[in-house]
């Protein structure tokens, strides 16, 4: 198995369109052959929908079938979907476009009967090698297949998910046989159609990105790293173990901690001595010259093209921890095999390792920024000869995290939070943006409790989503408000923080809980005055887990942090069900009031909100 972008990936394509009016909804029948819980194709049934139509016609939207490997899956094999909204009788162009690449042809018709307009159509596709499936609205004579490949398929009188069930067999019986497949880039090729490829501007960035880029051509990922981007790896990491020591220093404390420092400030030492990378240079050159449209495109094509070194590597990897990953996690819900699940544990932890070595995207890059800065702010050492001007990175970021590119704020590989260059990086933004109003919504909850999916859904962003961990650390995105919502929301900007999952599989015991109240601590401590919102999210199948241990790690952590700081209007949200809402909010009222004994000033504050969904 191989991870490819979805424009590169060979799949067969299953075309629909209707020939005429129907009073079937051929959107709403495809959504039922791709995911029957969401409307996939939006369709005359839905919510908002009006029946005059403004836009849409000739319109055709893709969307690819990924099974999951279970035995209900519809179909075996990635598939793709394509729909052709509005009569294509009308819309040739379209729709000789479609049935020239689909390998498969899904047509709507009212009849089949001659002298009809959608005759000469028929009698094309029928001639065609490619396979067609006729569903017709005024023939009742069930599934009929009239030559190899060509079949037809009564509507009336029969439910949609009868006609769903076979078409469904239909197009896999035909799909298990050698046919044509489509690549989503070849489009580019038809005449007619633009691309964004072909404008000037992002023909620049792609350009711009692959002189960057070549630098890394035949270097394995680990081999990039050492060599271009010596200061956040080993070096940082060091520095980050020595800093933590700093906080629980035995014997001689004075001694110990003048040593710790003299150590920090030779570890500083070396990443000003290494950071001479060409890489760095060339990426900082780029972003300082280009302007804000062809920095955006730089951006993109500088992850694209980096995702490509690392494909291959990180696909098996991948496979492999996800594999060890629901071993780990069925093991931990039997909870009668102690041993093996220590041991199963250990493996994934070092496939964990091993996934972190191999992975390399853009927030390597920023962070390699935010070590030189960070070295060379702690030191006070002039920039190199021939290098942009150190103390200008943060400006750079900022005017990337005001665009709405989204920033590292905790190194999820060292567990650290860069202090210098994050407040740093927030001063820039908050110098260029003024006096504007932001609302800090964080989100906090178990591994693979769908944080992201849900922040994705919510804002349009585009967070990795997958069972296991996926975001690792903390990242936020800055989303500008607009003036329409503003008479609303009060805001001028949501500061969105998305964290990486709680009770990580491959940590145990003490290590899980210290890493988790880490993470509540950075959530929760992104805002000293102002609104906040720490929205914890509790998926169904984990709800036994939230219920016992997870509010202490949340109260705990929480009332710390209120301690330290004056939250006007803050709360912490936890949507779940209205079954399990009481049992936390008893829970979470017993914590408050075992830690009110520190007399901790929770006045104007809400520590624990609980709505049910």
């Amino acid at each position: 198995m191989k991870s490819l972008p979805i424009c590169k990936a060979e799949t067969p394509m299953v075309s629909f369109f209707r020939l005429g009016s129907l009073s079937v909804s051929k959107s709403q029948l495809m959504n039922t052959l791709i995911n029957e819980r969401h409307n996939t194709f939006f369709h005359r049934n839905c919510p908002g929908s009006t029946r005059s139509r403004l836009l849409m016609d000739g319109v055709a939207e893709i969307a690819w079938y990924c099974p999951a490997g279970k035995p209900n899956d519809a179909f075996t094999d990635c598939t793709a979907f394509c729909n052709l909204h509005g009569d294509a009788l009308s819309i040739e162009k379209q729709r000789k476009t479609l049935t020239e690449k689909s390998s498969v042809n899904v047509v709507l018709l009212p009849t089949l009967k001659k002298g009809d307009k959608s005759t000469e159509v028929i009698s094309d596709l029928l001639e065609s090698p490619k396979p067609l499936i006729c569903l017709i609205t005024d023939n009742d004579c069930g599934a009929v297949q009239m030559k190899k490949g060509n079949y037809k398929i009564s509507l009336k009188d029969r439910s949609q998910s009868d006609v769903s069930e076979e078409l469904k067999r239909i197009i896999r019986e035909i799909l298990s046989g050698s046919q044509t497949s489509f690549q989503l880039e070849t489009m580019a090729e038809v005449s007619g159609i633009r691309v964004d490829e072909e404008d000037t501007v992002c023909q620049k960035g792609k350009s711009v990105a692959m002189e960057t880029v070549n630098l890394l051509q035949g270097m394995e990922v680990s081999e990039i790293k050492d060599r271009f981007l010596p200061c956040h790896g080993r070096l940082w990491h060091e520095w980050c173990r020595i800093k933590k020591e700093l906080y629980h220093l035995k014997g001689n404390v004075e001694k110990e901690k003048c040593k710790r420092q003299q150590e920090l400030m030779k570890i500083r030492e070396e990443q000003c001595d290494a950071s001479c990378s060409e890489l760095v240079k060339l990426f900082i050159e780029s972003l300082s010259s280009l302007p804000s449209t062809d920095k955006e495109y730089f951006l993109k094509w500088t992850q694209i093209l980096i995702d490509a070194l690392s494909t291959d590597d990180l696909t098996s990897i991948l496979q492999s921890y996800d594999k060890k990953w629901s071993e780990v996690l069925d093991l931990k819900k039997k909870r009668d095999k102690p041993d093996l699940l220590k041991r199963k544990q250990t493996e994934l932890e070092q496939i964990s390792t091993k996934l972190q070595s191999a992975t390399f995207g853009l927030e390597h890059i920023f962070r390699e920024m935010g070590q030189i800065y960070e070295a060379h702010e702690s030191l006070q050492k002039q920039t190199k000869r021939g290098w942009t001007d150190w103390s200008k990175y943060p400006e750079l970021a900022a005017d990337l995290m005001i665009s709405g590119h989204p920033m590292e704020l905790m190194d999820g590989d060292a567990g650290h939070v860069p202090l210098t260059w994050i407040s740093s990086l927030l001063e820039e933004v908050i110098k260029r943006l003024g006096d504007q109003r932001v609302f800090v919504l964080s989100v906090l909850g178990l591994q693979s409790s769908g944080k992201s999916t849900m922040l994705n859904a919510m804002f349009g962003l585009q967070f990795a989503v997958s069972a296991g961990r996926c975001t690792k650390g903390a990242f936020m995105q800055l989303i500008k408000v607009s003036e329409e919502m503003k008479r609303d929301f009060k805001f001028d900007y949501v500061l969105v923080v998305n964290t990486e999952g709680l009770r990580a599989l491959e940590l145990a015991g003490n290590a899980a809980l210290n890493h988790d109240n880490e993470l509540f601590a950075v959530s929760a401590g992104r805002c000293t005055k102002g609104a906040f919102m720490q929205l914890i999210k509790v998926s169904e199948e984990m709800k036994r887990d939230f219920k016992f241990d997870y509010v202490l790690v949340v109260n705990t952590e929480g009332l710390r942090a209120l301690e330290l700081a004056d939250f006007e209007g803050s709360r912490f949200e936890v949507p779940c069900d209205s079954d399990v809402a009481d049992d936390i909010h008893a829970n979470t009222v017993r914590e408050l009031d075992f830690l009110s004994i520190r007399k901790l000033h929770l006045k104007n504050t809400s520590p624990a909100i609980f709505s049910t969904i």
